[in-house]
């Protein structure tokens, strides 16, 4: 079947019942508005599902909103890396590194091997540069040893091998080449895993719930009013302790509580665009910018991802945006590194900005920690902001801690301390991908058509073994095994998978989220119709 016929046949399918991971948005609702919970998170962003996740794991009855899709905002417009943070060594922070590699090293070898990768990051050396070889060398060497050279020892690397790893490598007056290791995902399906975990943990979840105001009783913040912005519904839900994980817009909700609030963040821009590749990489590139700043180029789904800048935002969050000043400086600071006939604005796919929320106070954003605060507010609610993907399981296990410490609430007889959880407990489908990808080549139903290898090796890396439910739909309708479209990997499967067992409700949920699509420049508007159409299928 051609792509153009599987688009007009698809909206006849997934109109038989389904037999969904989670319940419909009415009945979430009602379940929503008819409990009172130990902990409502609102905030659908990672420090909120962590914590969320965190919280069900130890017998919290917890509900989590976001007004948007699950990692619709700032987590997922990172730079899609797991990193012990090779520029914090600059500054002596050498315990924050060691600590960031025990949590990338957790997440990418126990927790979510199924959804990680290494990654070899090639730091070129050039002459007149920010850095000398030596001290990059004996930097990659240390930062190499803080994660018990689990990636291998940091070295320093000629420029014609590094030139063979990376052909687009510019060469001129390139005096040496430092490597170290670290690890990559794709944050959107990191996210939404972290949210399965929490609803098998026995939390509630609802996305496109937006906050229009806070429960008091006796001056204490005791839950929220809610609408649903997709029909409109209004209901609430009341709590015995409510978490403001709202990211860039956690102020907002401060205010909501007390309207004489004072700003306790700033926000830093960071955008990043998404190219074809002209050629294989089979290493990243991180070129110094200054002695602070570093632009990367790293091959991320079959394209290259370039950034990011960092710079002060005081606009609405919900306006963010990659400008023409943005995609200039991106491609000028890549052009450092990358030679010009990868850098044409016509390999440009896709752009997107997120907001860094930064702890409030002067200084350039550049050079501000990427650390957590938790606070709480006149009416007891707690306030949580900034922090990075890396650690997100330290920050939900942070915020945990500091809800057992809070005087005068007893958090139940069958709260489990959060010391107390599996240290390592896995994201749901974990699985080595590669073994995954293999079954999924090899056992197919005769006469079924046997799957195309791009296709295997996406759904092993992005769903682990929980790829073989969306092969299983894909062999009952053979439909359904067709290409969303035929330059991408994704099956219409996946739509399907997305609608009944990943709470999408919206084409940008299923193509910016839940698939690469839209990265890849492919979310025409016929694909998007069609995806729409499907999703309406409930």
């Amino acid at each position: 079947m051609t792509s153009q016929s599987t688009l007009q046949s698809v909206p006849a399918l997934g109109t038989r019942p389904a037999s969904g991971f989670h319940p419909s948005r009415a009945e979430t609702r009602e379940r929503l508005s008819k409990a009172t919970y130990d902990l409502l998170v609102i905030g659908g962003g990672i420090l909120g599902i962590s914590t969320a996740w965190h919280a069900a794991q130890s017998g919290l009855r917890v509900a989590l909103v976001d007004a948007g899709d699950f990692a619709g905002a700032t987590s997922s417009a990172s730079s899609k890396l797991l990193h012990g943070g090779l520029r914090y060594l600059q500054t002596g922070a050498v315990k924050l590194v060691a600590e960031n590699h025990f949590e990338r090293r957790a997440v990418s070898r126990q927790v979510a091997p199924h959804l990680a990768n290494p990654l070899t990051f090639y730091l070129p050396v050039y002459k007149g540069g920010p850095h000398g070889a030596a001290k990059l060398g004996a930097g990659v060497f240390a930062y190499s040893a803080l994660s018990a050279f689990g990636d291998g020892v940091g070295h320093l690397l000629s420029p014609s091998k590094a030139a063979q790893d990376v052909p687009e490598l510019r060469t001129d007056n390139l005096k040496a080449v430092a490597v170290y290791g670290d690890d990559q995902m794709n944050d959107s399906r990191m996210a939404l895993m972290t949210v399965r975990a929490a609803v098998e943990s026995g939390a509630v979840v609802l996305n496109h719930a937006e906050v229009t105001g806070l429960r008091f009783t006796r001056g204490r913040v005791t839950g929220a009013e809610l609408r649903d912005r997709l029909d409109g519904s209004e209901f609430g839900v009341s709590a015995r302790l409510v978490l403001n994980a709202t990211g860039p817009w956690v102020d907002h909700l401060r205010r909501m509580e007390n309207a004489n609030a004072a700003p306790s963040i700033r926000l830093s821009k960071g955008a990043h665009l998404v190219l074809k590749r002209t050629s294989p990489w089979k290493a990243a590139l991180a070129t110094p910018i200054d002695k602070y700043r570093i632009t990367f180029a790293l091959p991320w789904e079959d394209m290259l991802l370039l950034g990011t800048t960092d710079e002060a935002y005081e606009g609405d969050p919900a306006d963010v945006a990659v400008n023409e000043k943005d995609i200039a400086q991106i491609l000028d600071e890549a052009a450092f590194s990358i030679r010009d006939q990868q850098l044409s604005r016509d390999l440009i796919t896709y752009s997107f900005a997120g907001l860094r929320v930064l702890p409030g106070g002067p200084g350039d954003t550049s050079k501000a920690r990427r650390e957590t605060v938790v606070t709480e507010g006149a009416g007891g609610m707690l306030s949580v902001a900034g922090g990075k993907w890396t650690t997100f399981r330290h920050i939900g296990r942070t915020v945990m801690r500091q809800l057992e410490s809070l005087p005068g609430r007893p958090l139940g007889e069958d709260f489990e301390p959060v010391s107390e959880l599996p240290k390592k407990l896995p994201l749901p489908g974990v699985a080595n991908p590669r073994a995954v990808a293999h079954r999924l080549l090899v056992d197919h139903p005769a006469p079924g058509p046997r799957m195309a290898p791009d296709t295997a090796r996406h759904l092993a890396t992005h769903y682990g073994s929980l790829a073989f439910d969306i092969a299983r739909l894909a062999n009952d309708d053979p439909e359904l095994s067709e290409r969303v479209h035929p330059d991408a990997p994704e099956i219409w499967a996946q739509v399907v998978y997305a609608r009944d067992n990943e709470w999408a409700e919206t084409a940008d949920d299923v193509l910016r989220r839940r698939t690469t699509l839209t990265i890849r420049g492919l979310a025409t508007d016929e694909v998007r119709g069609t995806v729409q159409d499907l999703l309406d299928k409930k």
